[in-house]
């Protein structure tokens, strides 16, 4: 396997966007509104017929697009394709607080292989969102890899070095 040197890594700006298939616009954007507070940037209006919206969030969460595709969002829903970065344990505590306040299923704040998550917060169409902590109580050092076996509260955590 050929590993670039550092001169020949390419020059990323992370995440972009996250995009999500749906088959209710409408619905979509009422739910990831109130839910997660994210505001329409972009509408995307094909034929005359409101197809997609682009949506950024005043909290610092990624940019987020939903497109009208019901379909795809059947095939996709179920699966976490994603973790959307919260900055520590006490904001993701008060993220479960809204969601219990909004009467939304999710599966409770726990300690995860690095940080702390919120798993299984089921969107309209059944999309398994996730959210993850910025914040780690757990990390390889820079020069090594981090193995987690058997992820969860009984994880057994071993590195080897890098490279």
């Amino acid at each position: 396997m050929n590993i670039p040197n550092a001169a020949q890594v390419p020059v990323l700006a992370g995440v972009h966007h996250l995009k999500l298939p749906v088959s209710d616009l409408g619905r979509s954007l009422a739910w990831y509104r109130s839910r997660l507070g994210y505001e329409v940037q972009v509408e995307f209006v094909e034929q005359g017929n409101l197809m997609g919206v682009g949506m950024s969030h005043p909290g610092g969460g990624p940019d987020l697009a939903l497109r009208l595709d019901p379909d795809r969002a059947r095939a996709a829903a179920g699966f976490d394709y994603f973790a959307i970065g919260v900055p520590d344990r006490a904001a993701m505590a008060a993220l479960a607080r809204r969601l219990d306040e909004l009467g939304q299923a999710h599966a409770g704040v726990h300690q995860a292989s690095l940080g702390w998550i919120l798993p299984e917060v089921p969107d309209p169409d059944g999309h398994a969102l996730r959210f993850y902590t910025i914040e780690q109580h757990t990390g390889p050092r820079a020069d090594e890899v981090l193995a987690v076996h058997d992820p969860g509260p009984e994880a057994v955590y071993t590195s080897r070095p890098r490279g």
